[in-house]
């Protein structure tokens, strides 16, 4: 009887990453990595390289491809988890290999009235996405990842499940937004009718939470609030299901609106973000209040955002104003 083929290095590495409950975009980006750097070296294995080929790699990212340190940490941290838990190979010399240092830098806030006219660009589901990520500060993942069960409409109060470093949190609902809201749920809660008549409307599940709760997939509770106009097959299960909104619509729209509202800034989601935690301080809020709010581990990570707390550069009257 033959032994059964010993699986490929790459659907070794999903298994792992899928094993200890890594997101799908870090599967994907691991997966990516570790690919790269096996057809830099000529397709060799993994196991016949070591110290000089990754740093080689690791080199060849910084000083030809020109990344940013954030994304050659993330090729490292890929190969690091291929040869520690994929192959089994305990390397010291990875830990010690140079990490990039990010540079400091500032965020780009946007100004309330800024703020006004790209809203005022915006409409239908992505019009209140985009008012969601402004009012409420949640990363943009963290919003399109938000479940029925975890809009407290009564209560002025979104709950933030598996946010950044797997915590949850609660950030606040704007009162302005809870009619809108409720709108959009009605919605919601139709087209979720319309997938169960037709033999749908399950939504993925984290961890075994599938398995342990039956039923809890058609539920309406767990349903997406934001959910994909259209159903797609799941990449690991195969299902069909309707995900949510991908990231990179949000991301388009809010480089269109501020494209119409003729905003020189760079903008991106993540800008409302920086806006909503420096408007908020700017209003008197407290600094941990606005630390909790936000989900930061750290509270020297939310004061970067004091930077424009005060007017001009450090609240300095130049010279010039004097003459």
């Amino acid at each position: 009887m033959e032994e059964p083929k010993k699986p490929r290095l790459l659907d070794q590495l999903r298994a792992a990453v899928r094993a200890r409950h890594y997101s799908l975009r870090t599967e994907q980006a691991y997966h990516d990595w570790v690919k790269r750097f096996i057809l830099f070296h000529g397709k060799r294995h993994p196991r016949e390289m070591g110290a000089p080929e990754v740093t080689a790699f690791l080199t060849h990212l910084a000083t030809t491809r020109h990344v940013s340190a954030s994304t050659q940490n993330q090729a490292r941290s890929a190969l690091l988890f291929l040869y520690k838990r994929v192959l089994g190979i305990d390397l010291p010399w990875l830990d010690e290999v140079v990490v990039a240092k990010r540079g400091q830098r500032l965020p780009v806030v946007l100004t309330p009235s800024e703020v006004r006219a790209l809203l005022g660009h915006t409409s239908g589901t992505m019009g209140l996405v985009i008012g969601v990520l402004y009012g409420t500060g949640m990363r943009l993942l963290e919003c399109l990842r938000l479940r029925v069960k975890d809009v407290e409409l009564t209560r002025r109060e979104l709950v933030v499940r598996q946010g950044k470093g797997n915590k949850d949190r609660v950030t606040v609902l704007p009162e302005n937004l809870v009619l809108p809201l409720q709108q959009h749920l009605v919605r919601v809660k139709a087209l979720h009718d319309l997938d169960l008549a037709e033999g749908f409307g399950e939504v993925f599940l984290p961890d075994a939470l599938a398995e342990k709760y039956r039923d809890a997939p058609r539920m309406w509770g767990w349903q997406w609030v934001f959910p994909s106009p259209v159903r797609s097959i799941d990449p690991r299960s195969g299902a069909a299901r309707r995900h949510h909104i991908y990231p990179e619509s949000v991301q388009r729209a809010v480089r269109e609106a501020a494209r119409a509202a003729d905003i020189a800034k760079p903008c991106t989601p993540h800008v409302l973000r920086h806006s909503f935690a420096t408007h908020l301080l700017q209003a008197g809020y407290d600094i941990r209040t606005v630390q909790e709010l936000l989900g930061h581990k750290d509270v020297k990570t939310t004061m970067i955002y004091t930077h424009v707390l005060n007017r001009g550069g450090r609240g300095v009257v130049s010279p010039f104003d004097a003459l």
